[in-house]
């Protein structure tokens, strides 16, 4: 990306545990064998097991599966009802590399205005600590 890095001086962003990358319209959250095999071994079950109850088969690859609720389609790892007012990932620290890295994807960073549209979607755009534009490259580039 080189010069293209509008963003040298950093981005802000904090997670508020709204829930607003995890539900919506229907979608993907894509995964690899490695990150399936730590969720079912979290989970105690089978990578079989994990594949057949928590995923689904999509044009992309097999994606987490989702299920319809009052606010969109939540990914089948989202909880709104541990934590009131909260939605917390039950997975947190597995989560797959597509959450892991949001909202610093190539697509986020093209432009500011692709910035500001994020942030009209996800609150903790521009709240918190300033992110280094080091972080945020490696989680760009993670980014599949």
């Amino acid at each position: 990306m080189g010069s293209r890095e509008w963003y040298t001086d950093g981005l802000r962003f904090e997670c508020t545990r709204c829930g607003a990358c995890c539900t919506g319209p229907p979608g993907f959250v894509l995964f690899t064998d490695d990150e399936a095999e730590e969720i079912a071994a979290r989970l105690g079950v089978t990578v079989a097991e994990f594949l057949d109850r928590y995923t689904r088969d999509t044009p992309a690859g097999r994606s987490l599966a989702e299920r319809q609720t009052e606010f969109g389609f939540d990914c089948v790892f989202l909880d709104r009802e541990s934590e009131p007012g909260l939605a917390v990932c039950s997975i947190h620290d597995l989560r797959p590399t597509q959450c892991r890295t949001f909202p610093f994807w190539p697509e986020n960073l093209r432009s500011e205005s692709a910035w500001r549209r994020i942030g009209r979607e996800c609150e903790g755009v521009g709240r918190g600590a300033l992110v280094p534009i080091e972080a945020i490259r490696i989680q760009r580039d993670q980014h599949r």
